[in-house]
């Protein structure tokens, strides 16, 4: 299991992040260290500071957090 760090995700970067699979605006979950779709029902992981967009790696939001 990777790693979570305390990091912030850059507030620029969040502007222009959308969701690959909607396009939809994300949101920032601190404590998970994901970046949330609520359109798409996915949390995409942030490691080591980097958000991981893709599908493939997205949690779905009614599974637990890891």
């Amino acid at each position: 299991m990777p790693e979570r760090t305390g990091a912030a995700v850059d507030p620029k970067l969040l502007e222009i992040l959308v969701c690959p699979l909607t396009r939809g605006t994300l949101r920032y979950d601190a404590t998970a260290q994901e970046l949330i779709s609520d359109s798409a029902q996915l949390a995409y992981p942030i490691r080591d500071g980097i958000p991981i967009m893709l599908v493939e790696e997205a949690r779905r939001l009614d599974d637990p957090a890891p």
